[in-house]
């Protein structure tokens, strides 16, 4: 059986700003309360991530990470409410484009896949 896939992302003057990739950053740190461990648990550096994040607030100019620095109390970083609504938003985006999509694919292919 052949399936439509569908992927957005977010552009600025021609530059990605926020896609699948960068959601999963934000839902791992949701997960695990550490930039550096969702870093490792996607097989990336923490520079890596740690620029994702810079390149999303930047261009969209919110914050999307409380962080704190280790020491005595335990460090932390922790997803804003601002950071919440943006992946809201964009997993109802994705969920609304696909169903879309799906339709669109059977009525113009009409049942031929």
């Amino acid at each position: 059986m052949i399936k439509l896939k569908t992927k957005i992302w977010l552009e600025k003057n021609g530059k990605l700003i926020f896609g699948e990739g960068r959601f999963r950053i934000l839902k791992e740190i949701e997960r695990t309360n550490s930039i550096n461990q969702a870093a490792a648990n996607l097989h990336m550096s923490f520079r890596h991530a740690w620029s994702y994040i810079n390149i999303i607030e930047k261009n969209l100019v919110v914050r999307l990470i409380d962080r704190r620095r280790g020491g005595k109390d335990g460090g932390g970083s922790h997803l804003t409410p601002q950071a919440k609504y943006i992946m809201k938003k964009f997993e109802k985006l994705n969920e609304v484009i696909k169903q879309f999509a799906d339709k669109k694919f059977k009525e113009i292919f009409n049942e031929k896949f």
